[in-house]
C-alpha cells in the first residue's frame, strides 16, 4: 500500500501530517509513504527527520493586496501554481498512490487535484475552524474533508464530504496530572498563569506581560511561566531588566522557549495565548481555560474565528491585538482568577469543547477511503 501525504509551510500543516502518517504506519507497518512539499520550506527539514521521504514542488500564494508589487508576485505564482501541478502529476504517476491526503499549505492545492483527477482516494484535514481558500477549492472537487470542529462545516460548500474528526493532539495533554506537574515544577498554592506568543515569540504580547509580571510580583497573589520566544527574548530580557524584574523568582518565571508545554499545561489555572489550531485543540484536551489574543497577521483572520469557537462557548475570553494593552490584560487576568466560579465554569466549558478521540476518527474515515478505492 502507498500513501501520499502533502502539506507544509509552517508547523502547524506539517505536525498533523505527520501525525496522520504516523498513525498510518503503526496500522499499517508494510505502507509505503511519500510525502510532498513546497522546495524551500519547513517541510523539507522536518519530514526527512521524522524518517519520510520528501519530494518538493515550488509553489507560492498568492498576494490578495494588490499593488504593482504584488502584481509581479501573484505573475511568479500563477507560473508555479501551472509548473507544480505538471510536477506533481508527474510524482502521482511514478509513485501511483492508493490514498493521498493533505494537511494544508499552498502545496495541498496542486498535489491534491491532481490526485483527484488521477482517481485516487483523496481527503484533506483542515485544523483549523475557518477552513483556507485550498481546502474549500478541494471539497469542491471531491476530497473529503475532515475537520477539527462542528463550527468549521458552515463555511465550505453545500454538499461537500465533511466529517468532523477533531486534531490529533499528543497524548501527555490528555494524561498529566495538574497536582504532580505542580509538583514538579516547584509551584506553591497560588493559581499559576502560562503565557506565551509562540516558538517564536510575539512582540504585543511579551511587551504587555512584562508590565503585567511587574503588577502581579508586587501583589503576589499570582504565579507564572512565560515564554518570550526565540525572537523576542532577548528584547523581553532588556524590557523585564528596565523594570526592575528579574528573569526568575517570586514565582515568576521567564523563558525563551517552553519545551515542556503539556506538563506546563497541566499546572496552569489559566492560559493567555495565540490562536493557533493546534493550541485550541490543546486547550480543550488539557481542560485550560484561556485569554486569547488572535494574531492579526495570518491568512483570512484565521485565528480570530479559532478563538470564538471557545469563546462562544464559554470557555475562554478574547482580547484582540489591536485591544491588547497591558492594563486590560491585568484586569482579564485578575477578574478569572479571583472569581473560583467562573473558574470552574470556564475549565467546564472547555472540556466539553474536546475532541478526544481524532487519532481514532480520522483512521476511521481514512480507512474507508482505502476500503472503497
Amino acid at each position: 500500500m502507498r500513501i501520499l501525504m502533502t502539506g507544509g509551510g509552517t508547523a502547524g500543516h506539517i505536525n498533523p501530517a505527520l501525525a496522520i502518517a504516523n498513525m498510518l504506519k503503526e496500522k499499517h507497518p508494510e505502507a509505503e509513504f511519500l510525502f510532498v512539499g513546497a522546495k524551500g520550506r519547513m517541510e523539507t527539514q522536518l519530514v526527512p527527520a521524522a524518517g519520510y521521504p520528501i519530494r518538493t514542488v515550488s509553489v507560492r500564494g498568492f498576494q490578495r493586496k494588490l499593488t504593482l508589487k504584488n502584481i509581479g508576485l501573484n505573475v511568479l505564482a500563477a507560473v508555479d501554481a501551472v509548473t507544480a501541478s505538471a510536477h506533481a502529476k508527474k510524482i502521482i504517476q511514478e509513485f501511483k498512490p492508493d490514498l493521498a491526503v493533505g494537511t494544508g499549505g499552498y502545496v495541498c492545492g496542486p498535489v491534491l487535484r491532481e490526485a483527484i483527477r488521477a482517481g485516487v482516494p483523496t481527503a484533506v484535514h483542515e485544523s483549523n475552524a475557518f477552513p483556507g481558500v485550498t481546502v474549500k477549492m478541494l471539497a469542491k472537487e471531491g476530497a473529503t474533508v475532515l475537520l477539527c470542529s462542528e463550527d468549521a462545516r458552515r463555511h465550505l460548500p453545500e454538499g461537500a464530504d465533511v466529517v468532523v474528526t477533531g486534531n490529533p493532539v499528543r497524548s501527555d495533554f490528555l494524561t498529566l496530572d495538574k497536582a504532580a506537574a505542580r509538583q514538579e515544577l516547584g509551584l506553591d498554592a497560588r493559581p499559576l498563569v502560562l503565557s506565551f506568543g509562540g516558538s517564536l515569540g510575539a512582540a504585543r504580547i511579551n511587551e504587555a506581560m512584562a508590565q503585567v509580571l511587574k503588577r502581579s510580583r508586587a501583589e503576589g497573589k499570582l504565579q507564572h511561566i512565560h515564554g518570550a520566544g526565540k525572537a523576542g527574548f532577548a528584547e523581553m530580557k532588556a524590557d523585564l531588566e528596565r523594570l526592575g524584574m528579574p528573569l526568575s523568582g517570586d514565582g515568576i518565571t521567564v523563558r525563551e522557549y517552553i519545551d515542556d508545554m503539556p506538563r506546563c499545561m497541566a499546572a496552569a489555572d489559566l492560559v493567555i495565548c495565540r490562536c493557533g489550531a493546534m493550541t485550541l485543540s490543546e486547550l480543550p484536551a488539557a481542560g485550560k481555560p484561556a485569554i486569547l489574543i488572535p494574531s492579526p497577521y495570518v491568512a483570512e483572520n484565521h485565528q480570530y474565528h479559532n478563538a470564538m469557537v471557545l469563546v462562544e462557548r464559554g470557555a475562554a475570553v478574547c482580547i484582540e491585538e489591536k485591544d491588547l494593552t497591558a492594563d486590560r490584560l491585568w484586569e482579564a487576568i485578575v477578574t478569572i482568577t479571583g472569581d473560583a466560579g467562573r473558574l470552574r465554569s470556564m475549565e467546564q466549558n472547555v472540556r466539553a469543547a474536546a475532541i478526544l478521540d481524532a487519532d481514532v476518527r480520522i483512521y476511521r474515515e481514512l480507512e474507508k477511503k482505502l476500503k472503497n478505492r
